[in-house]
């Protein structure tokens, strides 16, 4: 694991959970302390950028965006050839890792999100120009422990990373703005925190289990004159629907100037 961030820490986390060994695991970190903290935490090794390169089976690139590319001028004059890299960095194309990286080099495009943490990831995984289907087996062993993995053309990942990879803070900030109802309405935060909490989780559920369409799903709760259709009226009336498209097509366009501007 090059660069051990936040979502670094999240899949090594979430691999260890699922199984591997923390003595197959190599991770690198910026800062001594960073590193420090890590051994610590899950009992992993850490290395230097170049002895992971030289041990590693498998490089998953971690780093921000904006740091990529200084890492690969570290290592790509060094990588073996033929040595599978997964990138975990939003944003960047497979080409981007292909121009600094030996020619012929492997690379797997990923995009996950953090409920990792709790095995609930939703995982998009995408091949690159010399990626083989061993090579997509590998990468989806890999992120299945953590939830969903789905395979997709590379030209959708931009897509993927505004629905789901960003995805649970759009959940998080209307969880927070229901509570703040709950409030409003007179409830104490903590049992309007637990009522949409399970709402929320109750939904989801029966969202991914029932097969039905969310439309049908709605319409179950929605009575005619009833409370729920005001409420939907309300928000239609302030365009959350419409703000919603907004939001992630503003995602997926910054999603392509971090690609441009790293490139």
């Amino acid at each position: 694991m090059l660069g051990t961030g936040k979502m670094g820490e999240v899949v090594l986390a979430g691999l260890l959970r699922s199984g591997w060994p923390a003595d197959r695991v190599l991770v690198t970190a910026r800062r001594p302390a960073r590193g420090a903290e890590l051994t610590e935490k899950y009992g992993v090794a850490v290395v230097t950028n170049a002895e992971a390169v030289e041990r590693a089976g498998i490089l998953t690139i971690a780093t921000k965006p904006q740091d990529a590319g200084t890492l690969l001028d570290q290592v790509g004059p060094s990588l073996p050839s033929g040595k599978l890299v997964v990138s975990l960095c939003a944003g960047l194309p497979t080409g981007f890792f292909a121009a600094r990286l030996p020619e012929g080099t492997p690379v797997i495009r990923v995009m996950t999100n953090t409920p990792a943490l709790v095995d609930q990831a939703m995982t998009a995984i995408s091949a690159g120009a010399h990626a083989t289907e061993e090579h997509l087996a590998v990468a989806e062993a890999m992120f299945t422990p953590l939830g969903s993995t789905v395979r997709v053309p590379e030209s959708q990942q931009d897509a993927v990373t505004a629905l789901s990879g960003s995805g649970p803070a759009y959940f998080y900030l209307l969880v927070e703005a229901m509570i703040d109802a709950g409030v409003l309405l007179g409830l104490p935060r903590q049992v309007a925190h637990e009522l949409i909490v399970q709402t929320a989780l109750g939904s989801a559920t029966m969202l991914r289990d029932s097969g039905e369409h969310p439309v049908k799903l709605r319409e179950a709760v929605t009575s005619p004159a009833g409370t729920t259709i005001s409420a939907i009226r309300e928000l239609e009336k302030h365009g959350v629907r419409a703000a919603m498209l907004s939001a992630l097509e503003a995602a997926r366009d910054r999603a392509r100037e971090i690609a441009a501007q790293a490139m």
